[in-house]
């Protein structure tokens, strides 16, 4: 078997999957990838399953090495600079790093979180079902933490299979819909309207847990403790200084304090991706429309493998390109005799 090593890796940044549905009844937080949608294209590149672990790479950066044979690896979600000894390689689509080889990504742009699938995935002891780390809990595998320099991932050699991009289809950048409820009773109108209406930003102290929202105070109508009662990822609970948390993967299966609102499934991983300090806004949308969001999203993920094609490589020859005339009838716009 191979291996790919973590040269160097910044904070954020960890083994995720699928995470462990079903499992809230019994206390335990579900985990998984922050960006489903991203996870699932970085393993079809690669043949795996949807939802197979991959690292789930943080906005800083980050260098993986290949041992002991070839890796065959793809990376997708959020913008970076990626390159393989020195030379720049493609997001959204699958490549090889030969024995020895060190694939290198920048700081994350215009989002937070990249995927790096690996063809076969990697070995790993499922906890609950998952590989999915959550390191409060001490959940996850094969490091139930946050990636180290110098941790390994023991995979398969790669099969040689011929590489693909993916076409995913353009991110909607319109405001982050919202379901208002189950606690929108313990708002008042105006707290609503001005929770709907504000341009908010993500705190630089969010987590995994949840996003803390920076902007006006919302006040509660009743106080802030309710009777405590479950949890989904993008519950927006309102503590009692008025400044809303939107839970994240790890978050607590239940909690106290009253839900203004929910973000939808389709919209998750989108709300997920917002680097802090970036304004947004939030909309409401009704339970119908909801569902039709998250069947159109379940659609896409089910056609993903649809979306996959042949990466056409050719030779460029540099020296035969230097002697050609690749301009033609080359023009100057400050010289009125070389276009009259």
């Amino acid at each position: 078997m191979s291996k790919l090593v973590i040269a160097s890796i910044g904070p954020a940044s960890s083994v995720q999957d699928g995470g462990r549905p079903g499992s809230q009844r019994y206390g335990l937080t579900p985990s998984g990838a922050m960006d489903r949608l991203a996870l699932a294209a970085a393993n079809t590149l690669v043949g795996n399953g949807l939802f197979a672990a991959a690292v789930e790479v943080g906005p800083f950066g980050a260098a993986f090495t290949a041992r002991r044979g070839a890796v065959r690896i793809a990376l997708t979600g959020a913008s970076r600079s990626a390159d393989i000894g020195g030379h720049a390689v493609a997001l959204d689509a699958s490549m090889t790093l030969a024995d020895g080889e060190t694939l290198t990504l920048g700081l994350a742009r215009g989002g937070s979180f990249s995927y790096l699938a690996i063809e076969g995935s990697f070995v790993g002891e499922p906890m609950f079902g998952s590989l999915a780390v959550n390191a409060r809990a001490g959940l996850g595998s094969p490091y139930p933490r946050p990636l180290q320099p110098g941790d390994e991932l023991l995979t398969a050699t790669a099969s040689g299979a011929a590489e693909q991009r993916i076409e995913i289809p353009a991110i909607d950048t319109g405001p982050i819909r919202v379901l208002l409820g189950p606690q929108d009773d313990e708002f008042a109108d105006d707290a609503k309207k001005l929770f709907l209406e504000a341009e908010w930003k993500i705190s630089a102290t969010s987590d995994r847990m949840g996003y803390r929202l920076e902007g006006p105070v919302i006040r509660h109508l009743h106080g802030h403790n309710i009777v405590s009662d479950g949890t989904v990822n993008g519950s927006i609970q309102v503590p009692g200084n008025g400044a809303p948390i939107v839970l994240m993967p790890d978050r607590p299966t239940t909690g106290g304090y009253p839900k203004i609102a929910t973000v939808i499934s389709a919209d998750f991983g989108r709300f997920a991706q917002i680097p802090a300090g970036t304004g947004f806004r939030f909309k409401t949308v009704s339970i119908g429309e909801a569902q039709d969001a998250a069947q159109k999203f379940a659609e896409l993920l089910r056609t993903l493998p649809d979306r996959l094609r042949a990466i056409e490589s050719f030779d460029l020859n540099i020296e035969a390109l230097q002697d050609a005339n690749v301009a033609g009838s080359a023009v100057s716009a400050v010289d009125a005799g070389t276009w009259q």
